[in-house]
């Protein structure tokens, strides 16, 4: 169970955009996410006429490492750890370590 999900709000906790929030918009592997607003580059277009892309210079948003991200808790506005609780159907949820209050799914 990934513990760290498309859709989850997240903060930066490591690297040069540290402090940063954002959404995570994408899972590319098991270990780095895509988050909204979090790791942009500039990136050199050349134009295509074929496509309809003018050229030159792009943002784009790349991956980041899971470990450089943690969940965010709205309810103290800080970053938190995510644990696994076990009901007692056997179902598995997400919880945040400080508190115990279940995830909401966005």
């Amino acid at each position: 169970m990934n513990k760290i999900r498309k859709g989850d709000q997240v903060i930066v906790i490591a690297g040069r955009d540290k402090g940063k929030r954002g959404t995570v918009s994408l899972r590319k592997d098991d270990s780095h996410l895509v988050v909204d607003g979090v790791n942009l580059v500039k990136k050199h277009t050349k134009p295509n006429p074929m496509k309809g892309a003018a050229g030159g210079i792009v943002e784009k948003t790349m991956p980041i490492h899971q470990s450089n991200v943690a969940i965010f808790n709205a309810a103290t506005g800080k970053a938190d750890r995510v644990g696994i609780k076990v009901l007692a159907d056997g179902k598995r949820t997400r919880v945040f370590k400080s508190s115990g209050e279940e995830i909401k799914v966005a």
